[in-house]
């Protein structure tokens, strides 16, 4: 259940990174990299707050950065379609 709850934090992390990446649309690349590492810092520190296993939080922060990154692109392609 540990899992479960922080991979649904994180997919939340990434939902307001979206957000905020959205809202961001003018800003420079550079900005926006370093956004998307406080962004995973954060992912990570959560996960590993509520899992409390650094191999099994870097694990589930990767699969919900694949999820995140797969639905992405889904949208975005449904999107110009």
């Amino acid at each position: 259940m540990k899992i479960y709850t922080a991979l649904m934090l994180q997919l939340i992390i990434w939902s307001g990174y979206t957000f905020i990446e959205w809202l961001s649309k003018y800003d420079q690349l550079v900005y926006k990299v370093i956004m998307f590492f406080v962004f995973f810092y954060l992912a990570i520190n959560i996960g590993n707050w509520i899992i409390k296993s650094a191999k099994k939080t870097f694990m589930v922060t990767l699969m919900s950065l694949s999820l995140y990154g797969s639905f992405h692109l889904a949208m975005s392609y449904l999107s110009h379609w």
